[in-house]
């Protein structure tokens, strides 16, 4: 077994993407995968060619198609098959056959809703459950997923799958620059020694508290890490993780989870020994001068334009289910293909005949007794029909917080958000409303519309300044959300504040008071079902507009620097995932 010394300084010239390929190689199950930003064609290539170098001989790697149905995904009824046997026949789907190896997903940011979430289930469960009239069948799929993310930057690959790998890394920042054949020696030297790597509880402790400093509210990506740094110091030749591997993990798993950017450690002016009489012990000393340089090294990971990106991640969605703008209802007549249901072809529900006869198929022997042979009965009970989805126009409103002394910025970049997504959403239909509300109480100040020359007018004067009466404010909202339903649309709220309620309904002052009117409006404005999201304006995240998030059931994005832009991205987000 080669010595740390030895193999620290081989690794030492590697890049983040020979790291991940190298990672991922050892136990492609248990890292979960890796999320591949690249341009497509050669980047993503290259390293995917450095990566089937690295695994195992006869390690399977299967590349899921666009297209691709639940049967061949999952496995399913074989329906010749069946039909010749006069019993359930099935045949192993993609998720079955990449047991023990990786599934490549190309155009991951456009994989279909109901794809992702089978990939997510199967990484759960480490099997795949058929369940089909008449029989059930598992099959075991412990797999990784090589998840490529071929969009712009406003589009991610699904959240419920994103979150289940491990590593994620930008190919053009970090391209893959080791030698294959040193990197494989370096692989097969860590699979021979078969050594279990230990890891104190310090440094366990430790990233963890790098977790929670970077706003990363899963406890996944710290299991992630903790396997990260496990598997780095197998391949630096260790026996117990050190504080390389915490910083390779904190760049490689925490650092692009991240959704705050965390200030920097402030060091002491002077260093003593630790006392006994201060409370601190030395472990608890070790386990935050660790945090912090996980902290650190998440940091030094972090691209430029962070703010615009965390936006996006933060509301990871399927950019293809139903598009930004629309979102999907079931119909009987018109719309697109999402699937069947057990039914008859009544009230203008369209026969599916193969999924018919699938149903039909496991009890031919049964009913062949008193029957001709040969001949295939339907039944009532078999009838299956399609499943329709429309598409409708959604309405986003902003509700502004136009109060205090950075009323006047809060408000210009809001307007400068309406006007870049009126500027895109003519096409799709959508429209664009706002609330803004300050000592005046609150005010509407652009009915829904899609008409970009007609916000521009009514933004024209921008009110501000006064109290902050967000209960008014929010009333006002659901009052819009209830009006935009009437209409047969979906609503969507984007609220911009900083939570700090300080006056009533009535405009009377009281802190306590505004502030549980709030929280009551927005209890009851959840009741509404309108997806919303709280950006929260302030320079450090707030306390009060997470607990308005909380009452709204809304997603809490804190980003007290958002320009026009970023405010569009994370606008675009929430209408991704509303249509998802």
């Amino acid at each position: 077994m080669p010595d740390a010394k030895t193999a620290s300084g081989a690794g030492a010239a590697l890049s983040d993407a020979d790291w991940a390929a190298a990672i991922v190689a050892m136990d492609p199950a248990v890292v979960g995968g890796v999320v591949i930003r690249a341009r497509h064609g050669e980047d993503a290539d290259s390293w995917l060619r450095l990566l089937r170098g690295l695994l195992s001989p006869g390690t399977p790697v299967r590349r899921v198609p666009g297209h691709i149905t639940d049967d061949r995904l999952l496995g399913g009824l074989d329906l010749a098959a069946t039909l010749a046997a006069g019993r359930p026949m099935v045949a192993s789907g993609l998720l079955a056959e990449a047991d023990g190896g990786l599934l490549v997903l190309p155009l991951a940011e456009r994989v279909a809703a109901a794809t992702a979430a089978h990939l997510a289930a199967a990484r759960d469960l480490g099997e795949v459950l058929i369940e089909r009239d008449g029989f059930t069948c598992r099959a075991r799929a412990r797999f990784g997923v090589i998840a490529l993310n071929e969009g712009r930057d406003d589009e991610q690959p699904p959240a419920n799958l994103t979150d289940r790998l491990a590593i994620h890394i930008d190919l053009a920042a970090s391209p893959p620059t080791a030698d294959a054949g040193a990197l494989s020696t370096l692989v097969d030297r860590a699979r021979s020694t078969g050594a279990d790597v230990t890891i104190s509880t310090e440094i366990t402790e430790a990233i963890c508290g790098a977790a929670v400093s970077l706003g990363i509210g899963s406890l996944t990506a710290s299991v992630f890490a903790v396997r990260v740094a496990r598997i780095a110091a197998a391949l630096a030749g260790r026996t117990a993780v050190a504080e390389d591997d915490v910083i390779l993990a904190a760049r490689l798993v925490l650092g692009p989870r991240a959704t705050t950017i965390p200030a920097s450690p402030e060091q002491p002016e002077e260093q003593s020994a630790p006392d006994a009489s201060d409370g601190q012990s030395a472990d608890d000393e070790t386990t935050g001068e660790l945090k912090d340089v996980a902290v650190e090294a998440a940091r030094a990971s972090l691209p430029p334009g962070l703010l615009a990106q965390l936006t996006a991640c933060a509301n990871r969605s399927n950019a293809t289910g139903a598009g930004r703008s629309k979102q999907p209802h079931t119909a009987s007549r018109r719309g697109r293909s999402v699937g069947v249901k057990r039914g008859p072809p009544s009230g203008g529900a369209r026969l599916n005949l193969i999924e018919t006869l699938r149903a039909a198929a496991p009890w031919q022997r049964m009913r062949r007794q008193n029957d001709r042979p040969g001949r295939v009965e339907v039944r009532a009970d078999d009838f299956r029909v399609r499943r329709l989805k429309q598409q409708v126009a959604a309405t986003t409103i902003f509700l502004v917080d136009a109060s205090g002394s950075s009323a006047l910025h809060r408000l210009g970049e809001a307007k400068g958000a309406v006007e870049l997504l009126l500027a895109d959403c003519y096409v799709r239909r959508d429209q664009v409303a706002m609330i803004a509300f300050s000592g005046r109480g609150a005010e509407v100040l652009l009915p829904p519309t899609r008409s970009l020359a007609r916000a521009r007018r009514s933004l024209a004067d921008l009110p501000g300044g006064g109290g902050t009466p967000l209960a008014a404010g929010i009333d006002a909202t659901a009052l819009m959300v209830e009006a935009v339903k009437r209409k047969g649309q979906a609503p969507g709220v984007v609220i911009l504040t900083d939570g700090k309620a300080n006056l009533t309904r009535a405009g009377t002052g009281g802190r306590s008071v505004a502030e549980e009117e709030a929280l009551t409006a927005a209890r009851a404005m959840r009741l509404l079902n309108a997806k919303a999201i709280v950006i929260d304006t302030s320079p450090q995240p707030q306390p009060q507009a997470a607990r308005v998030a909380d009452a709204l059931g809304a997603r809490y994005l804190p980003l007290p620097r958002a320009d026009a832009e970023t405010l569009c991205l994370a606008v675009k987000a929430q209408q991704d995932r509303r249509g998802a």
